[in-house]
């Protein structure tokens, strides 16, 4: 046998090791998911199979009670504007904040854009931090120390959009054309003027496009945290969940849908707009 044989051998012999244990690795994943489960199966004071047979119980009866509103369904749904317009605005001036706050860490965390050594691994772990903490746990926090209001919320979301916006940020940094700064530096430019004219109008179509998709998340964000009393629709939903008026659930979640579908759509177009202006400017050079 040749040394290539001996080789050939080798590697399938490794290869079939490998698939061996992969396949003993799942089955004792497999064997331990369904053991939890019959074990949760007999400390539930339900049963799964039985809750699937009820899973639409609720949903039905929401949709009876507003049908049963009859035509005073839409004015019920038209009440909600109000609490739907305060989570917008807390959606977007956390958005707002914690953009500012993201370019500033981006910029900082960015090894090709000629930054203090020692400032990048400070602004990368500060930006870990941000991330690590859920918005839902942060306001909780905040509203045992606040009180109950939007401030609470606005402070936990924008803290988030921070850490998660500064991370997306610095990756577009460091996919920067950087012979545009080393020119600017071969002419007398300062940092914030090659900063200025040589990496904002590159990162500028990304970090819009991204800032609107973190506006998107934001409005989810916001409705959730109104249910630990922090305004908004989301504490208006906590409100009739708890009286149990399904008609007004069904009022509330209709709203909320339909507002999160147009900001999308809408949040996309403007993307598509900025992102494919962009891309022709960049194509044809002007």
């Amino acid at each position: 046998m040749t040394t290539v044989d001996t080789l050939h051998a080798h590697i399938g012999e490794q290869e079939r090791r490998r698939r061996m244990y992969t396949g003993l690795v799942g089955l004792i994943a497999v064997s331990l998911f369904l053991a939890g489960f019959v074990v949760a199966e007999e400390l539930n004071s339900g049963s799964f199979v039985g809750g699937l047979q009820k899973f639409f119980d609720y949903p039905g009866e929401i949709v009876r009670d507003a049908f049963a509103r009859g035509w005073d369904w839409f004015p019920l749904a038209w009440s909600y504007m109000p609490a739907l317009i305060e989570t917008i605005n807390m959606a977007a001036v956390s958005t707002i904040f914690g953009g500012v706050f993201a370019t500033m860490l981006a910029f900082c965390s960015s090894r090709d854009l000629q930054i203090w050594p020692p400032l990048i691994p400070v602004a990368r772990r500060s930006m870990d931090i941000m991330r690590a903490f859920p918005e839902l746990i942060l306001a909780l926090f905040l509203i045992y120390v606040l009180g109950t209001s939007p401030v609470p919320a606005l402070i936990a979301i924008a803290f988030h959009t921070s850490g998660a916006l500064g991370k997306l940020f610095s990756e577009v940094n460091e996919n920067i054309d950087e012979r545009q700064i080393e020119s600017l530096g071969a002419v007398g430019a300062t940092w914030f003027q090659r900063m200025r004219f040589g990496v904002i109008p590159q990162v500028l179509p990304n970090y819009l496009s991204y800032t609107l998709l973190r506006f998107e998340i934001n409005i989810r964000a916001s409705a959730i945290l109104g249910f630990v009393g922090a305004g908004g629709i989301g504490q208006e939903l906590k409100k009739s969940i708890s009286w149990g008026k399904g008609d007004e659930i069904a009022a509330l979640f209709v709203v909320l849908f339909l507002t999160i579908v147009v900001i999308d759509q809408l949040s996309s177009y403007i993307r598509r707009r900025i992102v494919g202006a962009s891309f022709v400017t960049d194509a044809t050079g002007a």
